[in-house]
């Protein structure tokens, strides 16, 4: 699985600001009256034929549980606090795989990309593994802890709004650390919202290469006679054993950083009773390591290498391959700069008390080579005071980047190259449901929380390439009085 970290943004739900005026005083409204707590919980689970952990083939089974706690203090009138903590854990076929192999080397004294000795009782036979199923190695599952703080001070007309924010994310192989503010203006009796923003994510990689790269690193040409592949037969595409393989074109990164900035517009406009639009732009540049290190490539003009049962090698790039391994010619390449350009616009219809539409649409570019296309409709249904039934469409569209290629389409003259299946060609259709439950009072009471809202949402999601997965989120939004 390519694991691009993310690190957890802070939206702030401003209440609507009133002002009583007689002619004498004027009394200003908190902008939250009272502590507010969010837990939310989500699921995800997926499968696809495409890892790129495995250059463009292989399981892409992966299933992650998160969870959230966000607290929104009130400082006092004009102020706001708000902490976001968060923990997600996943399993993953995909990268399970970046050590594929059953067993251990003969030597008893290599070094596995789980970053585990290899013990000297280990056995001599060889080992294999497969694209097509999870290895045991501990990259098959991970956590990702994250924390944030946002700041948020509002003008005593409630029409200047700042806010600050600083984050850090962690799991096994990387690192995040991001700051920003931003600046709301609002003005036409509300009825006009102009906001600007600005970002930046420092993050460093612990990397981590596929087990033949990174004995290649470590020992030189002569690796077949070290660490890992002690005694361990390499098989060429006829199954015979063979000392051929030699994997010359991989070299370490030479860095391990990777820096994100961004910067954001938003204009936002209440044109009638009963429409509202809003149009938006970022733009992001990113610096640094922005391959994945564990992420093979295998090259249409070089020969294959294989590790595990001779009799699968017919069979390797079908599910019926259940034993060997096919070995990396090197990990997948991309340039140190990445400059995206996203442009959107949304528009919201009220269509009677009962049914509002929200459609939004987005055209992104970047200099990678791809272009890409958004549009959703989301149609809450109030089927009661409190109760809301929100069914969802979307539908997103990309060209594949530059230097994407599958599975042995890669020729190992090209500078830039990768198999991820994220940057090919492809079109998806996401179908979805929410369920909201909603009390501004917060009458019903749990100790010290009085319940405001509990939103239930799940969608599923079809690639083009065959990807699929499905996606369940429930939140619970409490007020402390």
């Amino acid at each position: 699985m390519k694991k691009i970290i993310f690190v957890l943004a802070l939206l702030m739900n401003m209440a609507a600001i009133a002002q009583v005026k007689d002619s004498t005083t004027t009394f200003k409204k908190r902008v939250l009256e009272n502590t507010e707590v969010d837990f939310l919980l989500s699921y995800y689970n997926q499968d696809g034929t495409h890892s790129a952990v495995s250059g463009g083939i292989g399981s892409e089974k992966l299933s992650d549980i998160a969870s959230n706690i966000v607290v929104a203090l009130p400082l006092n009138d004009d102020d706001v606090l708000t902490f976001d903590v968060g923990i997600s854990a996943y399993t993953s076929a995909s990268s399970s795989n970046i050590n594929p192999f059953n067993a251990t080397g003969a030597s008893g004294s290599g070094y596995d990309d789980d970053k585990t000795t290899i013990g000297k009782n280990a056995a001599a036979t060889s080992p294999y593994g497969t694209p097509w199923q999870a290895s045991s190695g501990a990259s098959r599952s991970d956590q990702l802890a994250s924390v944030a703080a946002n700041y948020s001070h509002n003008s005593d007309n409630r029409n200047n709004i700042w806010n600050a924010d600083v984050s850090f994310s962690n799991e096994y192989d990387y690192t995040s650390i991001g700051f920003g503010g931003g600046f709301t203006k609002l003005f036409n009796e509300k009825n006009t919202e102009i906001s600007i923003k600005a970002n930046a994510y420092l993050d460093q990689w612990r990397p981590i290469y596929p087990t033949e790269l990174h004995e290649y690193a470590k020992y030189g040409a002569n690796f077949q006679n070290n660490g890992f592949f002690s005694g361990v037969p390499v098989l060429d595409q006829n199954g015979t054993t063979s000392n051929g393989y030699l994997p010359s074109a991989f070299n370490p990164y030479d860095k391990s950083n990777r820096n994100s900035y961004s910067a954001s517009f938003s204009f936002s406009q209440i044109l009638t009773k009963k429409i509202q639009m809003s149009i938006f732009m970022d733009v992001l540049q990113q610096e640094g390591l922005l391959g994945t290190p564990y992420q093979r490539v295998y090259f249409a003009d070089k020969a294959n290498y294989y590790i595990g049962q001779s009799q699968y090698i017919p069979l390797y790039t079908t599910s019926a391959n259940k034993g060997v391994y096919q070995l990396a010619d090197d990990k997948e390449r991309l340039p140190s700069t990445h400059f995206k350009i996203p442009i959107g616009a949304r528009l919201n219809f009220y269509i009677n008390e009962y049914v509002v539409a929200r459609t939004y649409y987005r055209y992104y570019q970047d200099n990678w080579g791809i272009q890409a296309h958004t549009a959703s409709i989301e149609l809450p249904i109030k089927l009661s005071s409190k109760f809301t039934m929100s069914p969802l469409y979307r539908y997103y569209t990309q060209t594949a980047s530059d230097y994407f290629a599958g599975y042995e389409e890669h020729i190992s003259t090209e500078k830039y190259y990768t198999s991820d299946y994220d940057l090919s060609k492809f079109d998806s259709n996401q179908y979805g449901l929410g369920l909201s439950y909603t009390d501004i009072f917060a009458q019903a009471k749990i100790f010290v929380l009085g319940l405001k809202s509990i939103d239930l949402r799940l969608n599923h999601y079809e690639r083009s390439d065959g990807l699929s997965a499905n996606i369940g989120s429930l939140g619970f939004k409490f007020e402390i009085e």
